[in-house]
């Protein structure tokens, strides 16, 4: 059993999923930050790797990936990064990017060097459903890792069931079509969580797009198994003096 399936094995609710931008705000930040992560209780991180045009991300993460990549981040210093990073962190770990660096890396090679990290799965939200089931998820699955894909209040129920049948780990479902970062009417967030709910689909949900603080965290799992934090954090560590002292604060004020 992998890390996110033992992950949602022993915890059915409340699981919070933090996103982070490799070399942010710091080219040397990204394992820090981990650490941090991990020693403030946070249960899964999604690890974003920087690119110039994140066409589901708003400002702020758009931001901190133009910074990431004036720090000189790339896919292959990520990899230089994480190598050797499971001997202080043991939460599961996503690579939540876009297709054009990963392809311009070399798909297969790219997924056996994050397997060989090793990292648990990964978010690529513009590679197509076609692409994926005739093309890229045989390569993924090849390498043992996750894939999840993302689903939106739009979505259709049948497009949801065929997602959620190619997904392993769990189901993103984004809380509205729009950004990340923006805010959010999580009284029809909810109506939406619920009609997914009751769906009784194979993979745990969790929520993204415009949770920011402990209300937000709150409401978003009542009807899913979590929720996950992206530009509220990436704000906070923009002028962090300390990592580790913004970090735990930052996630105190959630939990």
């Amino acid at each position: 059993m992998n890390r996110l399936q033992d992950l949602f094995k022993n915890k059915q609710n409340n699981i919070l999923n933090v996103y982070c931008t490799a070399g942010y705000p710091q080219p040397d930040s990204t394992i820090p930050v981990m650490q941090a992560l991990q020693n403030s209780g946070v249960d899964l991180i999604e690890l974003g790797m920087p690119y110039s045009d994140p066409l589901a991300d708003g400002p702020i993460i758009q931001a901190s990936s133009t910074k990431a990549l004036a720090n000189g981040m790339t896919i292959a210093k990520l990899f230089d990064q994480l190598r050797g990073f499971r001997r202080k962190i043991y939460v599961p770990v996503i690579l939540m990017g876009y297709m054009n660096p990963v392809l311009q890396y070399g798909f297969e090679r790219f997924c056996q060097h994050a397997a060989d990290m090793p990292v648990d799965g990964l978010i690529l939200p513009d590679l197509p459903e076609y692409e994926f089931e005739t093309e890229y998820g045989p390569i993924i699955r090849r390498y043992g890792l996750n894939f999840i894909f993302l689903v939106t209040p739009e979505t259709s129920e049948e497009r949801i069931r065929k997602l959620d049948s190619l997904s392993t780990g769990f189901l993103y479902a984004v809380s509205s079509s729009s950004t990340t970062g923006k805010d959010k009417d999580m009284s029809a967030v909810n109506a939406y969580l619920q009609r997914l709910q009751a769906m009784q689909l194979k993979n745990p949900v969790l929520v993204g797009f415009g949770i920011k603080d402990k209300p937000s965290f709150q409401a978003a799992c009542q009807n899913a198994h979590g929720a996950i934090i992206g530009s509220a954090f990436i704000k906070a560590l923009e002028n962090a003096k300390d990592i580790e002292q913004s970090v735990k604060t930052f996630i105190s004020g959630i939990r």
